[in-house]
């Protein structure tokens, strides 16, 4: 229970932060990347060693780990311009509505239970998570612009697929020995191919690098991988369950941030979002307990 309590706030953390970097006009793109470099090292004090070596290349779940980390820098580089552009919440919301995608691919592919109370549960869910990052009013600047709603179908999309392959690579390759040199691989991943674009983009005199972006890289950085690592290690510790823990998990997010937001930045709450947020404690009791 503590790991995914963990994983809650700590991801939740990690919307509102790009908020924060927003408001200090810090590079959202060089900030991720130098997350990514910190969750590196973070990973690797924690875990006593650096997992990319040769041996650990020629690993089943090594290419896998490469293609976590380039989905890694895509969607949280989406995820934080949707944040900064239509707020935390609705951030939050795109990212964890996702929590459809890896619920059907366990049922059906790992043939997890799925009760009725449980598929009530998914339905009151995204009822719930509608209602209680619906906006209270909506800005006509942002109204113009709709290309912008294309941002919360791609982190529905790559959120859940995201979810989805993190359960997979728990499910048919990583084990108490090897979920960290998983993590800090697909980290590096993110990060060579964050700092390959950075650095090409200060050579060619389109980026000016941010000082600043390196301090808030940290901040976010550290959090970061013990988000992740909360998670896996939550699903390893109860496994043929992910079908509850991945919809309590992101539930948990979207209620987390929402509340957060409304008190500190001051994200106005409806009506109907107090009914969301409500409801998503019955669709948690629903999914945890059906």
């Amino acid at each position: 229970m503590l790991l995914l309590i963990g994983s809650i706030i700590l991801t939740s953390y990690l919307t509102l932060a790009f908020k924060i970097t927003g408001r200090f006009k810090i590079n959202t793109f060089q900030a991720i990347v130098f997350n990514y470099l910190s969750c590196v090292i973070t990973g690797s004090l924690f875990n006593g060693h650096f997992p990319v070596t040769a041996a650990n290349i020629q690993q089943p779940w090594f290419p896998w780990s490469m293609l976590m980390g380039g989905m890694f820098i895509v969607i949280f580089n989406i995820v934080g311009f949707t944040t900064q552009r239509l707020g935390v919440a609705v951030a939050s919301v795109a990212n964890k509505l996702s929590l459809v995608i890896p619920f059907i691919f366990s049922i059906y592919l790992y043939n997890e239970s799925a009760t009725a109370l449980k598929a009530l549960g998914i339905v009151v869910a995204l009822v719930a998570v509608y209602l209680t990052v619906k906006p209270a009013k909506q800005n006509g600047h942002q109204q113009d612009k709709k290309w912008l709603l294309v941002l919360p179908v791609l982190l529905f999309a790559g959120s859940g697929l995201l979810d989805t392959l993190i359960k997979y690579t728990e499910q048919r390759f990583l084990n108490a020995n090897n979920s960290n040199d998983f993590l800090i691989s697909a980290f590096a991943s993110a990060a060579v191919i964050g700092l390959s674009i950075l650095a090409a983009g200060i050579v060619s005199r389109r980026l000016q690098f941010d000082y600043r972006a390196v301090i808030a890289g940290i901040a976010i950085g550290v959090p970061n991988y013990f988000s992740i690592w909360c998670l896996v290690m939550a699903l390893k510790n109860y496994p043929g369950n992910s079908s509850a823990l991945i919809p309590i998990n992101n539930m948990g997010i979207v209620l987390f941030s929402a509340v957060a937001a409304w008190i500190l930045f001051r994200e106005r709450l409806s009506v109907y979002n107090w009914a969301g947020i409500l409801l998503s404690i019955a669709a948690i009791a629903l999914i945890a307990f059906g």
